[in-house]
């Protein structure tokens, strides 16, 4: 049998060369985001940074433990409290720091924060600062600069350089943040300190002290930012990759059922035809995933950089992981997807009877199997149900990317399984309108004709229009019910930001609520933790604002609680409080929780909304915040602004991985939509032929074979507008229950730009296969 499928692999080789490059690629890209994948999942987190001078570090504990039924359950603490007043007596000699949150008026200080001189890092120029209006910093001594701190701007000059960073005297970095963050004890024995700090504090040494750095939260986001991406583009080239195989490989049966059947009369049995199939498959996999799994790797650097550039990936993982089993899976996936793809097409092979040898027939006896009809029929019919059950039962779920692609991925799969039947329906419905053209007329009834032939040519069509169209629109939607969710509880007018991580210090706090005829409102984030069920501590997002007594609490409907009720909850320091029920949020409030704004513990708002009192003058109003702001690193912006700026920060980022995802599927489908018009061009020589007997000239036979793949062309991009506005259509009835209306925004210039490329490399491909000699 192998030596069968090796001739006929070397007879027909036209018609696998495009399978062959589909798994290389294939395979490639699999070993390649898995090496990124064994990268970033694998390499170690980022070296300790802040007290990467210091061995041994005494910090507070950080997160909050609360005891359950199964013993006791973590979450880290929003705002860790400082070191004991007792334990720094306990450890004389050691250095205390502070940091204290501050800003250079230039923006240029990294992390926000200002620490005592006592652990400043050594003098490049000038003398350590003493006085309370004395910094260190990278500009020149005698520089005169503006520093903004909880108390407000105000003016330092630096009698000392150093590499990097803001130091303050000690004496004046305790006098703005009492609050003891970390203790640095002088040499010693980790083992001396940790019998002095006992459990009243951590001991950290070694990579632990990078538990203290300031980007540790960002680090690990980006690290499961790329594992994310990753994850997902590892999913569509799968799923893309199986769609190519099995289109061309049911192509290519459909080519060869006389060969088949030839075989059949040679006393061949239907086990013996599938097993041919199959090792057909097998002999082009092999090869094929053995070119990309070693291809694969030499990509990797190339794409971590990619995603690396575009903050889409830690920034400080450089070198490439030199694991093996990305490739090894490469391999194995690239085999794996060749043989599930060539499952349907081998049950069709071996399902050819003898006699078919003795038959010749252009139109297709029967569009579809039946085993087609009842897997596309249970593949549309789990897109659908999924999306009833999500509109009914958690809509709020559909503003989540990964809730929705599954459905998209269904309802494009469905749609190809059905293709041939769908394009004979299509093909039949604008064939009976008797269209101008003969050439139209007759490229019409050729398709019609050739169902099974149209439809390996409409499904690459279909796949790339569709997942671009749906994955596009369906991204816009969901940022578009952000925006609503957003901006719903908003009803300030102006809304006063800081720029950067400082928050808005008090003066300007105290500024902002002497402006004639505003209300204003401050929020600070902050987060509350709660015990479900005994077993769980969860972590939720609140806002700590003006107006909520401090024993009260305004909470989330999914609490389960009702007006009067108490809720037992911990607090952003640990605290435990029990608080009455105020009020229950309606659905899409941006918080699970408001409390009393004397519930911040230090940090400063993160937002001031302003309220134009009726009758207020709004260029006056601007003006005068202006000048409020003036110095403070903050900004004020009208609503709507802020609103454009939200969702144009949040609509880059989707598209981004969003084109990562489609140029993966792109690749694909070009490369599955030439094969297939290739492999078709030598069984359509006797139909040029005929048309030269009858008088066609060679220009005449290029603009009907023209004419004719744009006809397929358009049948396809007419199938993903209906798999699209299915998609489309479902997820804007989900939103509409939590959002209301959302605006439908389609990217025609994108989506025009990919059908003419289509349409363009179709009529190339169809027009090289149509040339003397084929």
């Amino acid at each position: 049998m192998i030596f069968i499928a090796f001739a006929s692999l070397r007879l027909r080789w036209v018609s696998f060369v495009g399978t062959f490059i589909a798994l290389a690629l294939g395979s490639a890209l699999i070993a390649a985001m898995g090496q990124v994948l064994a990268t970033t999942a694998t390499a170690p987190d980022r070296a300790p940074q802040r007290y990467a001078a210091f061995p041994v570090v005494v910090a507070p504990h950080d997160t909050l433990t609360v005891p359950t039924w199964r013993g006791g359950d973590s979450e880290p603490l929003a705002v860790p409290p400082g070191l004991p007043a007792d334990l720094v007596a306990a450890l004389p000699g050691a250095r205390v720091d502070r940091l204290v949150p501050a800003q250079l008026a230039d923006g240029s200080l990294r992390g926000g924060v200002g620490r005592p001189w006592a652990v400043a890092p050594a003098l490049l120029a000038g003398r350590p600062p003493v006085a309370d209006d004395e910094i260190a910093t990278r500009d020149p001594v005698g520089t005169r600069t503006s520093v903004v701190t909880g108390d407000g701007p105000r003016r330092y000059t630096v009698v000392g350089t150093v590499p990097d960073g803001l130091y303050f005297a000690d004496t004046t970095a305790a006098k703005l943040r009492p609050q003891v963050d970390a203790l640095l004890p002088a040499a010693a024995e980790a083992s001396q300190v940790r019998a002095a700090v006992g459990d009243r504090a951590r001991v950290l040494t070694g990579d632990d002290r990078a538990r203290l750095d300031p980007g540790r939260g960002t680090d690990g986001r980006a690290r499961n930012n790329a594992n994310t991406i990753v994850g997902i583009a590892l999913g569509f080239a799968a799923f893309v990759a199986i769609f190519v195989v099995a289109s061309t490989f049911a192509f290519a049966v459909g080519q060869r059922r006389q060969e088949f059947a030839l075989l059949r009369a040679g006393g061949a049995l239907p086990g013996q035809i599938r097993r041919l199939v199959y090792c057909e498959a097998l002999l082009v996999a092999l090869g094929a995933a053995a070119i990309g799994a070693l291809a694969g790797p030499s990509l990797a650097p190339a794409l971590l950089d990619l995603l690396r550039d575009r903050g889409m990936a830690p920034d400080w993982v450089t070198t490439v992981s030199t694991a093996g089993w990305p490739a090894w899976t490469a391999f194995g996936t690239g085999v794996t997807v060749a043989l599930l793809g060539a499952v349907t097409a081998a049950w069709r092979a071996g399902l050819v009877r003898p006699g078919e040898a003795l038959r010749e027939t252009v139109v297709e006896a029967r569009t579809m199997p039946v085993a087609r009809w009842v897997v596309g029929g249970l593949t549309l019919a789990t897109a659908l149900v999924t999306m009833i059950v999500t509109a009914v039962g958690d809509p709020a779920s559909a503003t989540n990317r990964k809730s929705y692609m599954p459905v998209v991925m269904l309802l494009i799969a469905a749609t190809g399984l059905l293709a041939p039947a769908l394009v004979g329906l299509v093909a039949r419905r604008f064939g009976g309108s008797e269209p101008a053209g003969t050439g139209l007329l007759l490229a019409l009834r050729n398709v019609t004709a050739s169902a099974r032939r149209t439809a390996a040519v409409t499904a690459p069509v279909l796949v790339t229009v569709g997942l671009a169209a749906s994955l596009l629109i369906a991204s816009d939607l969901t940022d578009g019910a952000k925006d609503v969710l957003r901006a719903r509880p908003v009803r300030a007018d102006f809304l006063v930001l800081p720029d950067g991580t400082l928050g808005l210090d008090r003066e300007l706090v105290a500024a902002l609520r002497t402006v004639p005829g505003v209300d204003v409102t401050v929020s600070t984030d902050t987060s509350v933790y709660t015990l479900e069920g005994d077993t769980a501590l969860i972590r939720r997002p609140a806002e700590a604002v003006d107006g909520v007594p401090d024993g009260g609490i305004k909470v989330a409907a999914d609490w389960n609680l009702r007006v009067g009720d108490t809720a037992r909850v911990w607090l952003a320091d640990g605290s435990e409080a029990s608080l009455r029920v105020l009020e229950v949020l309606p659905p899409g409030s941006p918080a699970d929780a408001y409390v009393a704004a004397s519930r911040t513990f230090g940090v400063l708002p993160s937002v001031a909304y302003v309220h134009l009192r009726p009758g207020t003058s709004v260029e006056a109003t601007t003006a005068a915040l202006r000048a409020a702001v003036d110095g403070h690193r903050a900004r004020a912006v009208p609503r709507g602004a802020w609103l454009a700026a939200a969702r144009g920060s949040a609509g880059s980022a989707s598209r981004l991985g969003l084109l990562i995802v489609l140029g993966i599927v792109l690749a694909y489908t070009t490369l599955a939509m030439v094969n297939t018009l290739l492999m078709a061009a030598p069984d359509r020589a006797g139909e040029r032929r005929s048309l030269h007997l009858l008088g066609a000239t060679r220009a005449q036979v290029l603009a009907w074979t023209a004419v004719e793949v744009l006809v397929t062309v358009a049948l396809g991009i007419v199938l993903a507008v209906g798999a699209t506005v299915v998609a489309v259509g479902g997820l804007w009835a989900t939103l509409l229950r939590v959002a209301g209306p959302v605006t439908v925004s389609v990217p025609w210039t994108t989506l025009g730009a990919l059908i003419g490329g289509t349409a363009l490399i179709a009529v190339a491909a169809a027009l090289m296969g149509a040339r003397p000699g084929k």
